[in-house]
């Protein structure tokens, strides 16, 4: 199972913050580095010093890291025309070696469009499935050829599909919890399913509704990375674990329910069961960005347990 780190840095964390936990991330022997891609803080708390640019952001951290997975949980259609995201996920992935992945969902924050004046139609599955259409479209035309396409919410007309990413296939994670149309899109267009912020028994349908999407389709369920993204905070006693649930605004009676918590023991034993469940990959959300003694517990006493 690969562990990665995961962030909200729209809750309030500048570039350099940012980049420092990525840099722990990677110095401590974690597989990846992910952060939300939001433009509004969420609930109580301190907004400061405000929202970033998701892939201006991995850009940057792209040429300051050498060896993690770099990505999106997840970039809502919404902010991004899809010819213009092919070209900065393609840019960013040379910039970082072909280290990046591409997580795209249908958006769902409606107070951050109208606070910045973006659109956020009702349709958006529809949206979503054009730009899945366009994003692969344009990297997989073969260098030399130009793609055209004609949809609803889309046209592009013989555009020359450049730059093409440094991999290939290019990683592209989707998720959700919706029960037909969002693993058939999954089926068709992602490397990897991703469940989050919901129980085991949850996880785990999710994941088999994912897996019989993709027999409906004749591709082999063993090509879907499937993984997991939970809440998480670790701490070895309880005054500094009510600390870290009180930095990221968490109610200490229910925080455990579903979510990653309490020592490293009883974190081991969650990821085990996750794994069991067919997880290959966990995300581990780390919200206080700053905490950089929560990522060295983990990689200390986590870490070295998860095969």
């Amino acid at each position: 199972m690969e562990l990665c780190i995961f962030t909200e840095p729209q809750q309030g964390a500048s570039y350099d913050e940012q980049l420092a936990q990525a840099q722990a991330t990677e110095r401590l022997g974690f597989d990846g580095w992910f952060r939300s891609d939001h433009l509004l803080h969420m609930g109580p708390g301190d907004p400061m010093p405000g929202p970033s640019d998701a892939w201006t952001a991995l850009a940057g951290i792209a040429r300051e890291t050498s060896r993690i997975r770099l990505g999106t949980l997840v970039s809502p259609v919404t902010f991004r025309h899809p010819g213009l995201l092919a070209i900065q996920v393609a840019q960013v992935d040379a910039m970082s070696g072909g280290r990046v992945e591409l997580g795209l969902g249908a958006g769902w924050f409606a107070a951050e469009h109208a606070a910045y004046g973006i659109p956020f139609p009702e349709r958006r599955f529809d949206v979503l499935e054009e730009q899945l259409q366009v994003v692969t479209g344009l990297w997989e035309t073969p260098v030399g050829e130009r793609f055209s396409f004609d949809g609803e919410h889309y046209r592009l007309a013989d555009a020359p599909a450049l730059p093409k990413p440094v991999q290939s296939p290019m990683p592209l994670i989707m998720g959700g919890g919706g029960r037909t149309r969002l693993p058939a899109l999954a089926a068709r267009f992602a490397t990897e399913f991703n469940r989050g912020f919901v129980g085991e028994d949850e996880i785990a349908a999710s994941f088999e509704r994912v897996r019989a999407a993709c027999e409906r389709i004749d591709r082999d369920p063993a090509t879907m990375r499937l993984s997991v993204a939970l809440p998480t905070v670790v701490a070895t006693d309880d005054a500094i674990y009510r600390r870290r649930l009180e930095e990221i605004d968490a109610d200490p009676g229910t925080f455990a329910d579903v979510n990653i918590a309490g020592s490293p023991t009883r974190v081991v034993e969650q990821l085990g069961r996750l794994a069991d469940l067919g997880a290959d990959r966990v995300y581990l959300q780390l919200v206080d960005v700053r905490d950089l003694d929560h990522v060295e517990l983990i990689a200390a006493e986590v870490l070295p347990h998860v095969g």
